[in-house]
């Protein structure tokens, strides 16, 4: 009897008053008599009263909470995460997260469970397989905010918080020609998704300013995934056009061709540079250590969550936003040509 949480019904029965009259004073109504309010708030803190979440929310159609939708959780995403996190902390509200996997199907039932579990709306990063928007019309249609951030889709629309990845691709290769590379490779992501296409125009930028003429037969277009680029790399080393260094989308590919650049017995950044995508911590570990682009991966977050919230809270997601943040380049030894200080 003791452990059962005290309801407004136990306070209405302590203060002899109707149950509607101490539900009005918890809600904050002006129509009560303050003595009356004010013993109802007392003893109600006495008794350390809860309200219960679920029908409050219900009644005010609102839960304070935000389904969070991402590819997966590797570093720079689950960084991102934080990011909505702490914006969301801020302001009072609880994020779920979901993993798509890089699945379009998974991504549209994860879409559908959360809806179902009451979330407020979504904060969306989308898998590398999503080239339909049809689920995320029918939040629009029912009129459930969301904001996309990292990965978005044409065409949608909706407030957006994204990288400036055609800078970044651009920055990651005038630095490799810079340090006298002239035939370098690519290692692109899939085909399908934006950002791997922005990144590999920012590669074609650079060549096209530095009269390098772009060969399709240095691009290789492969999932995020650190095998797949092992042996794209032990490819194009294997080929007649061996490139001298090698621009790699994420750091997971730039750990797969390194590794195959030192099984096949060639010296960084002597006989072959490499540039990744992203600045995880481990690339500072190797040896040697590898050049990446950095992205601002919380700012991206944070920034995603706090639009989310500005916009729930003052009801209006017809004014989309589009946020774009600058990369930067994070050069390490992988990258840099120890004759540089005798040009």
């Amino acid at each position: 009897m003791h452990n059962k949480p005290p309801t407004i019904k136990d306070i209405a029965q302590r203060l002899h008053l109707s149950i509607s009259t101490v539900s009005r004073a918890l809600r904050n109504a002006g129509d009560i008599n303050p003595e009356t309010k004010k013993s109802i708030l007392q003893l109600a803190e006495d008794l350390n009263y809860q309200p219960n979440r679920l029908a409050l929310s219900l009644r005010q159609n609102q839960t304070n909470t935000i389904g969070v939708i991402v590819p997966n959780l590797d570093y720079v995403i689950s960084t991102m995460v934080k990011g909505i996190d702490e914006a969301a902390l801020e302001a009072g509200f609880t994020v779920i997260v979901c993993q798509s996997n890089e699945s379009f199907g998974r991504e549209v039932v994860n879409t559908r469970r959360m809806l179902n579990s009451l979330v407020d709306g979504f904060i969306i990063s989308i898998s590398s397989e999503t080239k339909s928007n049809e689920h995320f019309k029918v939040l629009s249609e029912r009129e459930i905010p969301f904001v996309v951030f990292d990965r978005v889709i044409p065409d949608l629309l909706a407030s957006s918080v994204i990288l400036d990845n055609e800078e970044g691709g651009f920055i990651a290769t005038e630095h490799l020609i810079e340090q006298g590379y002239k035939k370098i490779a690519i290692l692109a992501g899939p085909q399908t998704l934006g950002i791997s296409n922005s990144r590999l125009e920012g590669y074609k930028k650079a060549l096209k300013k530095h009269d390098i003429k772009y060969d399709d037969e240095l691009v290789i277009y492969c999932d995020f995934n650190q095998e797949f680029a092992f042996y794209a790399t032990e490819e194009l080393l294997s080929s007649k056009k061996r490139p001298d260094a090698i621009f790699t989308i994420s750091d997971r590919m730039a750990i797969g061709a390194m590794l195959a650049i030192k099984k096949k017995g060639l010296k960084m950044p002597e006989e072959i540079g490499l540039v990744g995508f992203n600045n995880e911590p481990s690339l500072a570990l190797f040896s040697p250590s590898i050049s990446s682009v950095e992205q601002p991966s919380f700012e991206i977050g944070k920034l995603a969550g706090k639009i989310f919230i500005e916009q729930f809270l003052n009801n209006d997601f017809s004014n989309h936003k589009e946020v774009i943040l600058k990369p930067k380049l994070v050069i390490r030894e992988s990258s840099v040509r120890m004759t540089r200080k005798g040009n």
